[in-house]
């Protein structure tokens, strides 16, 4: 059986209601390409939240706060970058490689830790405390977390003893809460351009990752082009 099969199993999912993901957008918006368990996972799921407490993020949610692109994940990806510096709640691993793909009622985060880079099926989970130092790593995907969490095969020290005493249910958000279709693909941006613009104008940009936010607005303002649609799934800031 597969993780998804044991997922399904444990969780099963509601009618179906589910809509595309435009999946090139969000690849080009992140600037990396995401696993295929989590695609799978997002055609399986509508967006939503499991056992009354862990939360998914999906490109298809209105709420920045569960947006796989939202302005929040910016922040959240800032901040872990600026405790690492700082020695405050050190992350087990370089805090520029997590990517946050949920959360929990409780303010915890989860992470892809995008290494190796490229080889995104490869990527494992961390979890963070809310409101502490601990971490969690998990060694597989983020199906194969969900399965062994809500499974009861491993414990999250950060999650709550009774977690699953609720049961194990999905429960979708509301659909007015989510974005409608996207049929059309947009090519990939020349990230490669906007990179050169972005240090040609005193901007400390990485050679390879996500953009920063903030080169977004500026070269959005100066070419007076925009990358995604205001409010849009994908949209890099």
């Amino acid at each position: 059986m597969s993780p998804l099969d044991r997922l399904t199993e444990l969780c099963p999912p509601p009618a179906a209601r589910r809509q595309p993901v435009d999946w090139a957008r969000v690849e080009s918006a992140l600037g990396t390409p995401l696993p295929g368990d989590y695609k799978q996972l997002t055609a399986t799921y509508d967006p939503g939240c499991f056992a009354g407490y862990l939360w998914v993020y999906d490109p298809r949610h209105t709420s920045v706060h569960v947006n796989l692109v939202g302005s929040a994940s910016d922040r959240i990806r800032q901040q872990m970058e600026s405790d690492q510096a700082r020695g405050i709640y050190p992350a087990p691993v370089d805090a520029a490689l997590l990517l946050p793909c949920g959360a929990t009622d409780n303010g915890e985060h989860l992470f892809w830790a995008t290494a190796p880079q490229g080889r995104p099926d490869a990527w494992t989970i961390v979890v963070n405390e809310a409101r502490g130092p601990r971490w969690f790593h998990f060694p597989g995907s983020l199906t194969e977390f969900l399965v062994a969490v809500l499974g009861g095969e491993t414990a999250v020290p950060q999650f709550p003893a009774d977690l699953l005493k609720g049961g194990t249910g999905f429960e979708p958000s509301d659909p007015d809460q989510w974005y409608p279709p996207m049929p059309t693909v947009t090519p990939p941006l020349d990230s490669a351009a906007i990179r050169a613009w972005g240090r040609a104008n005193g901007f400390t940009v990485p050679l390879r990752g996500r953009i920063p936010s903030a080169v977004w607005r500026a070269w959005e303002k100066a070419t007076g082009d925009e990358a995604l649609p205001d409010g849009g799934p994908g949209r890099p800031c």
